[in-house]
């Protein structure tokens, strides 16, 4: 039989992380037990989504998180898809979700050295209309001493690994580990997500800009005159309304991603734990840059769990424009 044509040697996920956990001769596979398991919960998640509309899982669960938003019934199964999966790797100590007021600690007999921060479902408010959505997540390791509620607080420099999922024409994930940034698709019939863009590299400039022009009347003056200067020179723009396919799309094509705060939303709106940092990493990883505003995203110290702050992210060149309007406002 002609062999030739067929990928016998496939990259899975999961070999992938025993690989590189084989490269550490130091590795206890504590981190590869971590990854596993959310590598899990997003097949879960992903099947779930699936068939939202068959099993009747679209619409409200008649809850709000903790952020006063109305939670949709897939936000409530794919946060607990997460913490019972994070739970039962034994290898984490405390779980920050975008759905709970408080730090989720973890028992003591399962307990672990790692903290995870996640957005269960990213852009559900997409979901009904069928739109792309995601889950995003980050992963730190335990500070040194006694552990309170304030050892999630930590900046982005802190991250071990951090990655996306996004379900959207087909299911991907996407994970920043060891300085490298690599794109995992999951092939159906195997149900094993496959390595298929490696090394992942944001281009260092990119024409398109994605923001919501909706809030144009309440954006300060440097993200008016830069989205202005876009405009003239034709650029296009791209806004899904989902943090994971447009950061996804930006890392592919290049171009930048603005979140800016608002005068309804001085603080920014996207979270820092579970949102800004991870993705912050993750474009950092590939080559791009991400800051608020004023200092780099990933030197930002969260001083609460739910903390919000702006974000511009995606080809160094996009954002160092955007920044040079920002100078130019401060003069």
């Amino acid at each position: 039989m002609d062999t030739t044509d067929l990928d016998l040697n496939c990259m899975t996920f999961t070999r992938f992380v025993l690989e590189q956990q084989a490269s550490h001769p130091n590795a206890h596979g504590d981190l590869t037990n971590v990854m596993l398991s959310i590598q899990t919960a997003v097949k879960a998640t992903s099947a779930y989504v699936r068939r939202a509309g068959i099993d009747n899982h679209m619409g409200m669960a008649g809850e709000t998180n903790v952020q006063g938003e109305d939670q949709k019934k897939l936000d409530v199964i794919s946060n607990q898809i997460f913490i019972n999966l994070l739970k039962s790797s034994y290898n984490c100590c405390m779980l920050v979700s975008e759905e709970n007021e408080t730090v989720i600690e973890v028992e003591d007999e399962r307990k672990g050295k790692y903290i995870v921060t996640f957005d269960p479902l990213d852009g559900s408010s997409n979901i009904d209309c069928l739109v792309s959505i995601g889950s995003i997540f980050g992963i730190f390791s335990k500070p040194e001493g006694e552990l309170t509620a304030k050892s999630v607080l930590q900046s982005g420099r802190h991250l071990v690994a951090s990655g996306y999922a996004l379900y959207g024409s087909a299911t991907m994930m996407v994970v920043a580990l060891n300085n490298q940034v690599n794109g995992f698709m999951l092939e159906p019939s195997q149900g094993e997500f496959l390595l298929i863009e490696k090394n992942m590299r944001i281009p260092d400039k990119g024409k398109i800009y994605s923001i919501n022009e909706g809030y144009r009347n309440m954006w300060d003056k440097s993200v008016l005159e830069y989205v202005e200067a876009k405009q003239k020179r034709k650029q296009p723009a791209r806004y899904i309304g989902s943090m994971v396919a447009d950061v996804h799309r930006t890392i592919k094509y290049g171009g930048i991603f603005l979140y800016p705060a608002t005068e309804t939303s001085p603080s920014g709106k996207l979270r820092v734990l579970y949102e800004c940092l991870p993705m912050a990493h993750i474009v950092e990883t590939a080559g791009g840059k991400a800051t608020t505003g004023k200092i780099d995203m990933m030197d930002y110290q969260p001083k609460s769990l739910h903390e919000r702050a702006p974000i511009f992210l995606g080809s160094k060149d996009d954002v160092d424009e955007y920044l040079s309007f920002v100078k130019m406002n401060e003069k």
